[in-house]
Parts: structure tokens; sequence; C-alpha cells
């Protein structure tokens, strides 16, 4: 496994290498310092040992300097605002008050059934060993990963642009993520609320992820259904469930102007 620091446009693992981006770049702030603690810290619980590399001698100098004292950034509190990932559009990065799981309507319908998120193994049956294998883990994540419920921060688009790529069996273009994409139904939850899950992991990719399960009425702050699928399934969702949920109408929207309307949306939920 590779760690490489630099100036990129998002963070990204693909095919072993962890591609760490900057919010103030060259500077490596104390969120980026936590990150890259959490990565090497999940990574060495898994057996694997990281290679670090950056763009330059004197930022690799730098983080491994601050690797000395990581009592300094292990649990620095997340800003309000990330600015790392440039995906986005709106806001100018990533807000940290809530996190997200999207899920294509087919899989919604299995969440509603069972009232619970699981991880690809619990959803499936199917080893991790296996399911790392399949051409659809076009990133090659290791086996672990598929024992995890994975979410990302309330206003990003990536939930979306995966369902649209399960549906299209290749990456999405940008004309697709256009109007009339397809969106997938949303599971918000309060960071601060799912940091405290039993089984929370942070793994220094993701803002949080939780291993085997999330029990959706101990910990869902809000799920967002659009307008298309509601009558597919509002007689699945149970009693227990539905004041949690919300009917949005996304006609009209490109991803990113819909998950600035989704985010809004759920961040006014008092």
């Amino acid at each position: 496994m590779k760690l490489h620091i630099g100036k990129y446009d998002f963070s990204e693992l693909w095919d072993g290498v962890y591609y760490k981006a900057l919010s103030a770049y060259p500077q490596v702030s104390d969120n980026e310092m936590r990150d890259i603690l959490d990565f090497l810290d999940y990574q060495a619980h898994y057996g694997r040992s990281v290679e670090l590399e950056a763009d330059s001698p004197e930022i690799l100098a730098t983080v491994r300097q601050k690797l000395q004292t990581p009592q300094l950034y292990r649990h620095t509190p997340r800003p309000a605002l990330i600015q790392e990932c440039r995906a986005c559009k709106g806001r100018g990065g990533c807000m940290t008050d809530l996190v997200c799981h999207t899920a294509p309507v087919e899989n919604a319908e299995a969440i509603f059934r069972c009232g619970a998120l699981l991880s690809a193994v619990n959803a499936r049956k199917l080893p991790g060993e296996v399911l790392m294998q399949e051409e659809r883990n076009a990133a090659r994540d290791p086996a672990d990963y598929f024992h995890h419920v994975m979410l990302a921060w309330g206003n990003c688009q990536a939930g979306d642009r995966l369902v649209m790529e399960r549906s299209l069996g290749r990456s999405p273009t940008e004309g697709e993520m256009g109007p009339g994409f397809t969106p997938g139904v949303r599971f918000f939850f309060r960071y601060e609320d799912l940091d405290r899950h039993p089984h929370a992991v942070h793994d220094g990719v993701l803002p949080i992820k939780v291993q085997d399960q999330i029990l959706l009425d101990s910990w869902v702050w809000a799920i967002v259904i659009p307008e298309l699928y509601r009558q597919r399934l509002a007689p699945l969702i149970p009693e227990n469930l539905r004041s949690w949920v919300h009917y949005l109408d996304h006609r009209g929207l490109d991803v990113w102007q819909w998950s600035e309307k989704v985010y809004a949306f759920v961040h006014g939920i008092s």
C-alpha cells in the first residue's frame, strides 16, 4: 500500500495507492495529519505496510516530523468545512456536520425491509475475498473494506455517481451526471452521533464507516427519497422509520444541484 501526499482535486484510494489531497498545498493541516494517522493505523490493523510518498521532499519531511508526535493530531476536531476536495460545486468543499450513504432504489427496498444498512458482506452473503475479485471493484479495495458500511460527507455527490456507475456498468461521463441522471436514496446521519457508534471506524479515506451494520431507527437523521420512487418505496417503509423520510424532486437538476438541494434541506432539519 502507498500513501502519496500531493496536489489533487480530491483524495482517493485507488488500486493500492491513497492519493491524499491538501487543502492549502503544500501545507499539511492538522485535520489532514489526522487522516494520515488514521490511514496508517487502519492499514497496520490489517497487516498492511504503507510506503509514504509526496510531491516534494519538503512535504514528506514535514509529514515524517509530525508523525513523531501523533498525539497532537489523532483527535483533531473536524473543521466545519474541509476544502481539500474540489469535486463538489457551490460550497467550496465538504460540509462535516452530516454524513450520508447513498443506495440504488433496489438496494433501498432491501434496506427498508430489514431496517438497517448492511455491509456488502452481510447484504450479499459473500466473503470479502470473493467481493474484492469482482469487476465492479474497480478501485481494487481489499477484502476488509466489504465488512463496513461506507459513508461520505453530507453534501458529497460521490454516492449518486456510484449509483450511476452501477447502473451503466462503467464510470459516467460528466454529461451523464447532468439533468436526467439516476439518483439514489440517501440515508443521512449526524457525524457527531455516528462517531459514537460502538463499531465506528476511521480509515483516513472516508469520513467514517461502520463495521457490519447500522440500525436505522437508532442512528438515522433523515432519509431522502427522490420523488420518482415514492410509489415504489412508500409501502415498504416500516412505521418506525416514516417520520425520518422525506421526498424531494430531482427533475431538471444535475447531480451537483441535486446534492446541494438535498444537503440544504437536511441541514435545515432540527
